[in-house]
């Protein structure tokens, strides 16, 4: 590629693409949104982090957005990295762990917004039932 000023070679790098998601605690049960746009499925909430974002922000953002929930006590989890851990493209995303107080309400990219438990989990999408279960390993101990 060439920049189209002075017309100099540019390298074109290309990243994984920044993401967040969040596990919602409301009392024993977590939020899970059901996709609106694909891949379907059932998912926890979260989406891109936006330019000039930080992680934190985007995923109070994303919360608020798929579930209405207003979410307290954000905590960084782990980062998931894999990529093949997305089919449309190389993502990273950085799981955050948060607690609400109130039931769930789909909106944004969400089409269903619901608390499950550890033995009421539906199928998930991306990688997001190893990340549910590393989540409860993390609490056992």
């Amino acid at each position: 590629m060439r920049c189209p000023h002075c017309k100099q070679a540019i390298e074109v790098y290309k990243n994984p693409v920044p993401t967040v998601d969040i596990i919602i605690e409301v009392g024993a049960a977590i939020v899970l949104i059901k996709r609106k746009n694909p891949p379907y499925g059932w998912a926890l909430p979260g989406g891109f982090v936006d330019y000039g974002e930080s992680y934190e922000t985007a995923a109070a953002r994303e919360a608020e957005e798929e579930t209405g929930l207003v979410v307290q006590n954000l905590q960084q989890f782990r980062t998931y990295s894999d990529p093949g851990r997305d089919p449309r493209q190389h993502t990273a995303s950085t799981i955050f762990i948060a607690q609400a107080d109130t039931e769930p309400v789909a909106g944004d990219d969400a089409v269903e917004a619901a608390l499950f438990t550890k033995t009421t989990l539906p199928d998930l999408v991306f990688d997001h039932g190893q990340i549910i279960a590393d989540y409860f390993t993390f609490k056992k101990s």
